[in-house]
C-alpha cells in the first residue's frame, strides 16, 4: 500500500466547480426514499373479520342504527384512513446521478478529505496494519473505495469502527457525501472522473 495523498479540487475536471448542489440533494432524497421499509399497513372495514349479522334491530332501541360491527365506529372495526402500501420511489435522471456523484467528489476534495492511493491492500490481513493507514488520515470516519475487494484486505478493515469498504461499482453520491473522508484507489478515481 502506497502512502495516501490528498486530492485537491484543482486536480479534478474544471466542470466540477460549476455543478449545482441541488443535484446532490435530489439524489440523496431519492436514495433515502428507496430505502424506506414500506411495511405500514392497516385493514379497512372490508378486510377485518366478523360483521356478518346485523348487531341489533334497525328500530326500537332509541339509539343510532348499527349496520355492522366492522364499522370504524366500533372497537375491532376497520381503520378509516390508515396507511396502506405505497410507492416511495422518486425518479431521478441518469445525468443528475452523474452530476451528483461529481459534486460529492469535488466537495470532499474542497474540504481536503479526499485521499488517493495507488493501491489499498493489506497482505497480512491484520487489523493493526489497516488501522495505521486509517490513523494516518486523521479523520472521524472513512469510506474506502477499491477496484475489487480482496479477502485479506476486507478482513483487515472490517473490525475498524467508522470505516466502510466498497467496490467501484457500489460507489454513489450518497456514500461519498455521507462520510467525513474518502480513501480511493487511483484507478477508481481516474475512471470516475473520466466517466463524468
Amino acid at each position: 500500500m502506497s502512502n495516501a495523498v490528498v486530492v485537491k479540487s484543482s486536480e479534478l475536471p474544471e466542470s466540477y466547480k460549476d455543478i449545482n448542489s441541488h443535484n446532490l440533494y435530489l439524489y440523496v432524497k431519492s436514495y433515502l426514499a428507496a430505502l424506506r421499509a414500506n411495511t405500514a399497513r392497516v385493514k379497512n372495514r372490508s378486510e377485518v373479520s366478523g360483521g356478518g349479522k346485523k348487531p341489533k334491530a334497525q328500530k326500537g332501541s332509541g339509539g343510532a342504527r348499527w349496520g355492522s360491527k366492522r364499522s370504524p365506529l366500533f372497537v375491532g372495526g376497520g381503520q378509516v384512513f390508515g396507511p396502506t402500501k405505497r410507492n416511495y420511489n422518486q425518479k431521478i435522471n441518469k445525468k443528475q446521478k452523474v452530476l451528483a456523484l461529481s459534486f460529492a467528489i469535488n466537495a470532499q476534495a474542497e474540504k481536503g478529505s479526499l485521499f488517493v492511493a495507488d493501491s489499498i491492500a493489506i497482505e497480512s490481513g491484520k487489523t493493526k496494519d489497516a488501522l495505521s493507514i486509517i490513523n494516518e488520515l486523521n479523520q472521524r470516519d472513512t469510506l474506502i473505495v477499491v477496484e475489487s475487494i480482496e479477502e485479506k484486505t476486507y478482513l483487515a478493515f472490517r473490525n475498524i469502527k467508522n470505516c466502510y469498504m466498497i467496490e467501484k461499482q457500489e460507489v454513489n453520491a450518497y456514500l461519498i457525501s455521507a462520510y467525513h473522508s474518502v480513501l480511493i484507489e487511483k484507478s477508481v478515481l481516474d475512471s470516475l472522473t473520466k466517466e463524468a
